[in-house]
């Protein structure tokens, strides 16, 4: 039994809002190469609230890397849309917005009612999620460990100093309900920050405690994660857990590192002597762990946009290890799959 202490010991200040809903593309743009700066014209021509997903590989345009792992998801490498409608829950309430101003304000009702519906037909809480299939592993357990002894090798010897490295399960099947699985992954593990993407048949379910970037007027936030440790059963041994956390030389020395990296990212587009270390070896408590969180925070400068903001410090530092550049090289190397974006990895 979990303890009955509240998931979350500190609330999010950096939070706008509780959760937004958006449905029915009024425009978009996909697989745009110069995808950044596709992004930034796409943003600067609608001025309005833009959803999507950029992948890992997009890595390649930033720097002198390649991909040629198998792709097994096949999404687009950039995908943003503009919706026709938008939900937003916020502690004043539940906000509704649409794209077009006289029809679309006109069938507000209706539609904010046929998307309750939706959602109370495919996502009922105790819904059964049935999966005909079997979850196989992309690498085998002994390949795996004869990864990460040579992956150790270059750590010896100085040509990294940390590195993620993941390995891909699969499965070849259908699965029935994907809002009811999502509702479910929320309900054993709820996290600040998790998202239900669907276009056409494809779906993104995702649930993370980590913020990649934030942007609140110029101020930028970054709050890299490294350190993890188990919840405990009881409060007492809640606290015995925060406390070897607290003072785990790997765990912190890790967490430094990816701290210094995204100093790095932020200082590129920041103003002079801006970039600062708001939170260092924060210890934050949910459901099922404890994280070790930082917080790293900059101003913009005035002449920079934000997609430049976005460009300079993917992917995310903590996804991939320090130096970045050549970890990604070595994660293309000991890896044998691509990954959909960069917080999948």
């Amino acid at each position: 039994m979990k303890s009955n202490r509240n998931i979350f010991n500190t609330s999010d200040r950096y939070s706008s809002f509780e959760w937004c809903a958006a449905f029915d593309v009024a425009s978009e743009i996909n697989n745009s190469t110069n995808a950044f700066d596709a992004l930034r014209k796409f943003h600067e021509e609608k001025k309005d609230w833009l959803f999507g997903l950029l992948t890992y590989d997009l890595k390649n345009e930033i720097e002198d890397l390649e991909s040629k792992n198998f792709d097994g998801q096949e999404f687009p490498s950039i995908h943003f849309f503009q919706p026709e409608y938008i939900f937003l829950k916020d502690e004043k309430g539940i906000h509704f917005s649409c794209h077009h101003d006289s029809k679309g304000k006109g069938n507000a009702n209706d539609k904010l009612q046929s998307f309750l519906d939706e959602i109370n037909t495919t996502a009922l809480p105790g819904d059964e999620i049935e999966f005909e299939g079997s979850i196989q592993q992309r690498v085998a357990k002994s390949n795996y460990i004869e990864n990460v002894i040579e992956i150790q090798k270059h750590i010896q010897r100085g040509d990294i100093y940390e590195m993620n490295y993941c390995v891909e399960f699969f499965a070849d099947g259908s699965l029935s309900n994907p809002a009811a699985l999502y509702e479910k992954l929320n309900e054993i593990s709820p996290m600040p920050f998790s998202c239900f993407f669907r276009s056409e048949h494809q779906y993104l379910i995702s649930a993370s405690p980590e913020r990649f970037i934030a942007k609140r007027g110029s101020k930028i936030i970054s709050q890299p994660i490294k350190g993890t440790a188990r919840r405990g059963n009881s409060e007492a041994e809640d606290q015995r857990i925060i406390e070897r956390l607290k003072n785990d030389k790997k765990e912190k020395s890790e967490n430094v590192m990816i701290v210094d990296l995204v100093r790095n990212d932020l200082s590129r587009t920041a103003k002079r002597k801006s970039v600062r270390v708001e939170e260092l070896f924060g210890i934050y408590t949910f459901r099922q762990l404890h994280q070790m969180i930082s917080t790293v925070v900059a101003e913009m400068k005035d002449d920079i946009h934000w997609t430049e903001v976005v460009r300079c410090a993917f992917p995310m530092g903590s996804m991939t290890g320090a130096p970045k550049i050549r970890a990604m090289e070595l994660i293309e190397a000991f890896e044998n799959n691509r990954w959909l974006c960069d917080s999948g990895r």
